[in-house]
């Protein structure tokens, strides 16, 4: 039989997870025992990815085991982390599992800001290495035979279950080797050699033959199914599709032959003979197309064997007809295997690092509960705050309680002066100065902060624009434009913000210059104070009218009110209340969260007891300034009418309206700048999100364009050679060739006309006392009888060696050179005896020629010249 197919793993980049998470714990949980716990549960997290996919795994139960607990911490902070491409900046790269490369790149590979791609390709995993630990089981005996079954069948399920879910956890297409295709065609595999471990087991115990058969033949048919599958697919290695094959008959054959020993029982003897003879034929298809992959001699020889005995009997004892094939009854089947479904935790050692994380479906109810308690506390706050700027705006129109005290009509009353004392110890006019000051300081900042920080996402989105322009389809990432949505809203949310508050801070600023001379006024000293206010005749007559009792008596009634309404205010600031358990319950129990149901429900319990007393406390104010305001009118008409008095009057209502505004305008400035320094940490935050993804989108960038270019270069080049230019045809042919010539003809060189070359030097003398005539070297040597000496202006076209001469010729541009000059030649008594001499030797077409000059000889050799007479 056939080795058992076992599928590789995955490989994965190095991916760092303790920045990004640890990031988002701190920005999340308040510093404290929490917050330092979750960042010891990250740097756990990623321990453990190290050793699940970041090293070479043994195929052992350990191995699995870890790969598994990877997986299911995977499972659990999934919904407690915000894992996608805006938010948590972690690109997890794999290459294809199937795919080895070539020489001029590496494998394919995919990254993704998916938790759901790294979830389905380490669950590749975990099905890849119980293919490996279940192909090395020993299968002699039960316990691996069981082990065997068992893990296929794990792999069968995992593969199952990213058929099912990968497109959907990616949202785009995957590489192949977890395409649905080849995870459907994987998954069945693994069911089918689980089948077979079971036929071998049945085997082994020798159980009935009818069973047996029913299990190969189960195994045929899940082999089938495989084979149907890979057959129009190269996604799997090329060796996949013969075994599938071999297998599929095997499993035939053998279901054939153990019907066939049932035929036999039941005394059907030409039925026995008929599938016998199929196993064979089965058996001889395999032994002749897939004999390298199995090994078929065991079942050949017991088919064999058992055919010739059954033909023997038949033909001597039973005569039984033997039925054709089709006319055989169909074996029948026993699934004893299916996949293993996938459900977490799949590994029993398992414990959850982030156990007391709540969810992030939690944390998003938790947010938008939060700012639903903080729009309830700060409105039923504002409607209180507004009410008691209200019944002092009324006051101050109204000149109290400074007018039922101002009975001298010389004196500072008493109000006035607290009010006075009041703004004194806040700093007076220079407190409001200073803030004022800072205002603008740091909204620059703030603006600065965000426009830096959609800077880097529009730097980023112009790289990426360009660079699809540059690849169009090859340049397959989500682009940027809608990537950077959420981040584009939410900085327009807070660029919003910005405006709102400038617009407020002018507000505030003409406010202030409307109410800064009562306010300086307010800040003088008390001699200073009562030169500023005008005097007015006493009003001693009316201390003790009944008027001004009653205003009295309801002014300190409204004192009564403004003070409840005070501590209301702390009342609702300290209620507490964590909604934490109620979504964790919904969640348990509905898988969902009703945020708005609950959250208004809650709310309504906890404050509506305050929202009752506060609408009764405004009703109180109400009421009062109405008797106030009736009161004050019997109280001025008692008043003696002069212009002193009205100019007094006045000046004091503008000390009170003074001092009112001054509290307001303190507190306002105090809550912008409090706004402004809040609004830093937000916009620190975005600009740190902003940085991230693009950071992130950078190094997804690089990868993908390594990628391409490593793509681009594993491209076939074009089939055909390019036209030979003109000139290099032109150039191929001389008179030293007379044809084309197999060499690569080197570019033309610019040729300069407006130079002539040297005159040649005279020839040197020739020694008289070796010299040979050309006729007698024509006499001696047959092969020069043609050979007439040239003109000494006309080269010769045949080229022999020479020897170097001389210093090297000029070689500056435009210089075509100049022959040289004959050498005698003298007698060699060993040349003579050869038909053609070795220096007249010529190479033939397409053979290097013999090297004629040193090597780095700047000058071109010169031809042969036979000497002269």
């Amino acid at each position: 039989m056939a080795a058992f197919i076992s599928v590789p793993l995955k490989k994965t980049s190095e991916v760092d997870l303790v920045k990004p998470l640890s990031k988002f714990i701190q920005g999340m949980y308040p510093s404290g025992e929490e917050q330092a716990e979750y960042c010891r549960a990250v740097d756990e997290l990623n321990k453990l990815r190290r050793s699940a996919v970041g090293r070479p795994l043994d195929k052992h139960e350990s191995s699995l085991e870890t790969v598994q607990r990877y997986y299911d911490q995977l499972c659990s902070i999934e919904p407690k982390f915000p894992f996608a491409e805006g938010q948590l900046c972690l690109t997890f790269t794999w290459k294809d599992a199937f795919d080895k490369g070539t020489l001029f790149g590496g494998s394919v590979k995919l990254g993704l800001a998916s938790l759901g791609y790294e979830k389905t390709c380490v669950l590749f995993n975990v099905g890849a290495l119980a293919s490996q630990i279940a192909s090395e089981q020993n299968l002699d005996n039960d316990e691996a035979l069981k082990a065997a079954s068992r893990y296929y069948q794990l792999a069968s399920g995992a593969f199952s279950h990213i058929k099912d879910t990968v497109l959907s956890s990616l949202n785009r297409e995957p590489t192949v080797d977890i395409s649905p295709d080849t995870m459907g065609a994987l998954s069945i595999i693994m069911l089918a050699q689980a089948q077979e471990v079971f036929f071998l087991k049945a085997t082994r115990d020798k159980m009935k033959d009818a069973i047996i058969a029913k299990l190969a033949n189960q195994a045929a048919d899940f082999y089938g199914d495989a084979l149907k599958q890979c057959q129009y697919k190269d996604a799997l290695p090329k060796e996949v599709y013969p075994v599938l094959a071999a297998k599929h008959s095997i499993m035939q054959a053998h279901a054939q032959y153990h019907q066939s020993v049932l035929a036999k029982q039941q005394k059907k003897f030409g039925e026995e003979i008929g599938r016998l003879q199929h196993a064979a034929d089965l058996v001889k298809t395999v032994a002749s197309r897939y004999d390298e992959y199995v090994n078929v001699k065991d079942l050949s020889d017991k088919v064999s064997r058992a055919l010739t005995a059954a033909k023997k009997d038949n033909d001597f004892i039973y005569h039984d007809r033997v039925p054709d094939l089709k006319d055989l009854e169909p074996v029948g089947k026993a699934a004893l295997v299916k996949s293993t479904p996938i459900s977490t935790p799949l590994s029993q050692k398992y414990t959850d690092l982030f156990e007391k994380m709540v969810p992030l479906a939690v944390q998003q109810s938790m947010s938008v509960y939060n700012q639903r308690k903080a729009e309830l506390i700060n409105g039923t706050i504002a409607r209180m705050r507004d009410a008691t700027t209200l019944c002092n705006g009324v006051l101050a129109s109204l000149n109290l309680p400074a007018a039922i005290e101002d009975v001298s009509g010389d004196s500072i009353p008493q109000s006035i002066l607290q009010k006075s004392k009041a703004v004194i110890e806040q700093g007076g006019i220079q407190t409001i100065d200073q803030l004022i000051r800072d205002l603008p300081e740091l909204l620059l900042r703030n603006r600065e902060i965000l426009e830096a920080s959609l800077k880097f996402l529009d730097e980023e989105e112009a790289t990426d624009n360009d660079l699809k322009s540059k690849f169009k389809d090859r340049w397959q990432r989500t682009p940027s434009i809608e990537l950077y949505k959420p981040l584009r809203s939410e900085g327009a949310n807070l660029s919003n913000i910005l405006d709102k508050a400038i617009s407020a801070d002018a507000l505030v600023k003409e406010r202030y210059q409307s109410q800064r001379e009562a306010i300086a006024i307010l800040c003088k000293g008390e001699a200073d104070l009562n030169a500023a206010i005008p005097s007015a005749n006493p009003a001693k007559t009316m201390q003790g009218s009944e008027v001004v009792l009653a205003l009295k008596s309801l002014l300190a009634q409204l004192d009564e009110v403004k003070k409840e309404r005070e501590q209301f205010e702390n009342d609702i600031k300290s209620v507490n209340f964590d909604m934490t358990t109620k979504f964790l319950t919904a969640l348990a129990q509905d898988g969902a969260i009703n945020e708005e149901a609950l959250s208004v429900t809650e709310l309504d319990r906890i404050y509506g007891g305050y929202t009752d007393r506060v609408q009764k406390n405004l009703t109180k104010q109400e009421e009062l300034i109405g008797q106030i305001q009736v009161a004050h009118q019997e109280f001025s008409k008692m008043k003696q009418s002069n212009s002193e008095a009205n100019l007094r009057e006045e000046v004091l209502k503008k000390l009170a309206a003074g001092h009112d505004s001054y509290i307001e305008l303190v507190a306002n400035l105090r809550e912008g700048t409090k706004f402004y320094n809040d609004l830093t940490e937000i916009l620190l935050k975005f600009q740190g999100k902003c940085s991230d993804i693009v950071f992130a989108r950078k190094t997804e960038r690089d990868e993908l364009l390594k990628d391409l270019q490593q793509s681009i270069a594993r491209e076939p080049s074009a089939p055909s050679m390019p036209a030979v230019p003109s000139y290099q045809s032109a150039a191929s042919t001389g008179p030293a060739t007379g044809g084309t010539s197999s060499m690569p003809t080197p570019a033309p060189r610019t040729v300069y006309t407006n130079k002539q070359p040297p005159p040649r030097p005279p020839p040197p003398a020739v020694p008289t006392s070796a010299p040979i005539p050309v006729s007698a070297a024509q006499n001696m040597n047959p092969a020069l009888a043609g050979a007439t000496a040239p003109a000494p202006s006309q080269p010769l076209t045949s080229t022999v060696p020479s020897q170097a001469q001389g210093p090297p010729f000029p070689t500056y541009p435009g210089y075509t050179g100049y022959y040289g000059m004959p050498m005698p030649v003298g007698y060699n008594p060993y040349m003579y005896s050869q038909t053609i001499p070795p220096y007249l030797y010529q190479p033939q077409a397409g053979q290097a020629p013999y090297p004629t000059q040193p090597s780095g000889f700047p000058c071109p050799q010169p031809p042969f010249f036979p000497p002269q007479q």
